[in-house]
């Protein structure tokens, strides 16, 4: 499902030293409704983005010269709000990490299919395009939080969570569709200090999936990204990829 519409077409970076995987990726993109620039090096891609403004950008890992990753960084750094999905190849679990660490919003890995990209695209542009701060309340599914007076619903029925459960879920609740690592996890909700201390992380989510899933052993919600860190997806999203997941 694209968020392009006929009154508003995004703009796109795409970023490969592979020029026939670029005109692949161009003309599929453009015949859905996106305007398409190409690049064909990290510092290629640097310098286009320092010139003009790009609503998202599609970036291999590996290149030539400099890297994808460092190319991410300096993208992040000049464009704050744009919306970067990295190219990984699959398995190279160390390359998803350090992509989302120099700040990727998302990735995918080769070989892709095309429907996951223009999901993963649309999921990107809606996530950069929102005011996070309308509500207090925050919804996903059959799954209701307040987070001003710390509440959660499953359809009718209130669900209690301890204080550190309560901020895990909320962050992944604002960070519906975004791979978040376990470094950003722990920093997050135990603070700088922690990082290493992936078995809290793993109980916590257990606990919550116990709480909030039909079957915590095939959760719908909390999806674990192997290697990684996790994905909080909402089941009533179309743009969200429904993908297996398996309870840690």
């Amino acid at each position: 499902m694209s968020v392009v519409t006929s009154q508003q077409s995004f703009s796109v970076l795409v970023v490969d030293d592979e020029p026939s995987l670029r005109k692949t990726i161009r003309a599929s993109l453009a015949a859905s409704g996106y305007t398409v620039t190409e690049a064909g090096t990290g510092g290629e891609a640097v310098g286009v983005v320092r010139g003009r403004p790009f609503d998202l950008v599609l970036l291999d890992v590996n290149m030539p010269g400099m890297s994808g990753v460092e190319a991410c960084r300096q993208i992040r750094a000049l464009a704050p709000r744009t919306g970067i999905i990295m190219v990984t190849v699959r398995d190279a679990e160390e390359d998803k990490v350090r992509a989302l660490e120099a700040g990727a919003d998302d990735y995918v890995t080769k070989p892709f299919r095309f429907r996951e990209l223009i999901a993963r695209l649309g999921a990107v542009l809606r996530r950069t395009h929102m005011d996070t701060e309308v509500s207090g309340l925050i919804q996903a599914g059959d799954i209701r939080m307040d987070l001003e007076r710390h509440l959660l619903w499953k359809g009718e029925e209130e669900i209690r969570l301890s204080p550190k459960e309560f901020d895990l879920l909320s962050f992944l609740m604002k960070n519906q569709g975004v791979p978040l690592t376990h470094l950003k996890l722990l920093h997050a909700i135990w603070g700088p200090e922690y990082g290493s201390e992936l078995e809290y992380l793993r109980t916590y989510v257990r606990m919550l999936r116990k709480k909030i899933e039909k079957d915590p052993a095939r959760p719908e919600y909390i999806l674990t990204e192997p290697w990684v860190g996790y994905r909080f997806r909402n089941p009533s999203d179309p743009d969200q990829a429904t993908r297996p997941s398996e309870e840690e």
